[in-house]
């Protein structure tokens, strides 16, 4: 597994408290610690972006005006802070989600994981949203298909919506972007009818879920729509918005998901791709540090396949799914059927 990370991640911190702080960032580092007693894990160094690679997915005016934000204080928007190196370290995530993809295609590692702040699956095109300055997997995703790739795939299962990575490949059918998020919340996207126009319908997938969704109802939503489409679009790499605040401690999300949870829907996820596909986590939420720390190294233990043995890994509670979670699964189900073969 390769690891990308950087001292510049720990810069970016705001004046006041604020949940996307630096301390997660350590969490995240001892998740991965916790790994390497298992399983090899190599150090891939970044680079900070460059203007042609940003520009693939962000506008120049946009580019334009974070240049001016470099090396001041301040709010990009009502949640998003800038410090002076609040920029730089920007840069330098989107250039580690780079080189993660471009390692992970090019076939040096078949897994691997960016530890990046700031995070940034809300940030759109031509604006900072929601702690997010650049939309690092959706650069990441953008140079894979620069380099060959035909097929990429995106799931996001943060607890948000990843508002900005599908409004940038939303008519786009080389890019899959699917999303597992809590609704009604913050940012209000993503309902289960908005699945792609033009070229693109049918390539962006949107599962939203009400709040106290448990391990069994996200297995079920990856069951029944998520896994059969990835198994049917055959994506030739793989990557994840890997947000970790729908888990059960986190203090913004309202779901219920456990380290478990987030162990056996990694390993669902390894058990559709096809083989050579490699896959790829970039961090984004996860603002409880304990529930951070435990669900990504769950996570990272699965896809390295570090379980001792992967028929006696130990899976969460089989439960039973509500009538209103399996209700808006099956509404996901439905607005896809005229673009997936789906049960």
């Amino acid at each position: 597994m390769l690891l990308v990370d950087d001292a510049l991640f720990l810069e970016h911190r705001a004046r006041e408290p604020h949940p996307e702080r630096p301390e997660r960032l350590l969490a995240a580092r001892r998740a991965v610690e916790g790994l390497r007693a298992r399983a090899p894990v190599d150090v891939l160094a970044p680079r900070d972006a460059t203007d042609d690679e940003l520009c693939r997915v962000h506008t120049p005016a946009y580019l334009e005006e974070l240049g001016r934000w470099a090396g001041k204080s301040g709010m990009a928007d009502a949640d998003t802070f800038l410090s002076p190196q609040s920029v730089s370290a920007a840069r330098r995530a989107a250039g580690g989600a780079v080189a993660l993809a471009e390692a992970l295609w090019r076939g040096t590692a078949e897994s691997g994981v960016a530890v990046v702040r700031p995070p940034g699956h809300h940030a759109l095109p031509d604006r900072a949203m929601g702690f997010c300055l650049l939309n690092n997997v959706a650069i990441a995703a953008a140079h894979a298909r620069s380099l060959g790739a035909e097929r990429v795939a995106i799931l996001d299962w943060d607890v948000h919506h990843g508002n900005g990575t599908e409004d940038m490949f939303y008519a786009d059918p080389s890019v899959l972007y699917v999303s597992l998020h809590q609704a009604p919340y913050y940012p209000g996207t993503g309902a289960a009818s908005d699945i792609g126009s033009g070229e693109g319908r049918g390539f962006t997938v949107n599962v939203p879920l009400s709040a106290g969704a448990r391990d069994a109802v996200y297995l079920a939503a990856f069951d029944r729509v998520i896994g059969p489409i990835l198994e049917a679009y055959r994506p030739s790499l793989m990557l994840v918005s890997a947000g970790f605040d729908a888990h059960e401690r986190d203090p913004l999300g309202g779901m219920a998901l456990t380290d478990l949870g987030y162990a056996a829907l990694s390993r669902r996820l390894l058990g559709v791709l096809p083989e050579h596909c490699a896959l790829g986590l970039v961090l984004e939420g996860g603002y409880d540090l304990a529930g951070l720390e435990g669900a990504l190294g769950a996570s990272l233990g699965a896809i390295a396949r570090a379980e001792a043995e992967a028929e006696t890994a130990l899976e969460p509670r089989a439960e039973p799914v509500g009538a209103a979670h399996a209700a808006e699964i099956q509404r996901a189900l439905s607005a896809l059927g005229s673009s997936w073969k789906l049960g």
